[in-house]
């Protein structure tokens, strides 16, 4: 089978068929037909950013680059980078449209701890971990940490649907061309969706998450960043 056929296998699954070509049985919950065929063709789409979808097509993985100063630890399609202080690339001046049409920036943040998630309804590792996500969200912002997603390649009523589901509170970038996600390019490329990057109090990149992260392995990371000052 293609490269591009396992893809498009990858990107009928995420958007919630199962079972073999033709059959169109829904995996779970009913989602209208535009949204399904929307969430497949993004997959497809995104393959030809140079970026990966985590947990497809062989659930690839960032590799790292001169900036990684720090350790790396990988195993299967999950990557965790932590960036020594004094080595943190700055995070880029990002603004843009949330996915429900309200001006967005980074440097609203700026003096907080930011959490950035590049994810896409279309995305299953991403539902995966969206749940500990939102329970993060809650449970740090009385510390300062502030999450923030950046939708790739996604329709606006399916990222909005994917939050509802989720009880996802905090903002997401609108990034249907990839135009914010290219801006971390020569600083820590996401490399893969899902991706995780935290930014610390000072504008400058801590740490990566490459693959789907969870509750007890993005927390450490996140108060480690938190406890530090600015």
């Amino acid at each position: 089978m293609s490269r591009l056929s396992r893809i498009a296998r990858c990107g009928l699954r995420a958007a919630g068929y199962s079972g073999r070509p033709g059959t169109g049985r829904v995996l779970t919950v009913a989602v209208p037909r535009r949204v399904l065929v929307a969430r497949a063709i993004a997959v497809i789409a995104f393959a030809g950013t140079g970026l990966a979808v985590a947990g497809c097509d062989g659930g690839a993985i960032g590799q790292n680059t001169p900036l990684n100063s720090g350790q790396s630890f990988v195993s299967d399609s999950y990557a965790s980078t932590w960036f020594n202080v004094g080595s943190r690339p700055p995070a880029p001046k990002v603004s843009g449209t949330s996915v429900t049409g309200k001006p967005l920036s980074l440097a609203t943040y700026r003096g907080d701890v930011i959490v950035l998630n590049f994810w896409g309804s279309w995305c299953a590792p991403c539902r995966a971990e969206a749940p500990a996500l939102g329970t993060l969200a809650r449970q740090l912002s009385s510390r300062g940490v502030r999450f923030v997603g950046v939708d790739i390649r996604d329709e606006p009523d399916a990222a909005l649907a994917f939050m509802q589901d989720f009880n996802i509170g905090y903002p997401s970038f609108n990034d249907p061309n990839d135009q914010i996600a290219l801006q971390f390019q020569g600083a820590v490329t996401p490399a893969a969706i899902p991706s995780t990057l935290l930014i610390d109090r000072a504008g400058r990149i801590a740490a990566r998450i490459v693959g789907g992260t969870t509750y007890s392995s993005l927390k450490p990371l996140i108060l480690k960043v938190a406890a530090e000052s600015s």
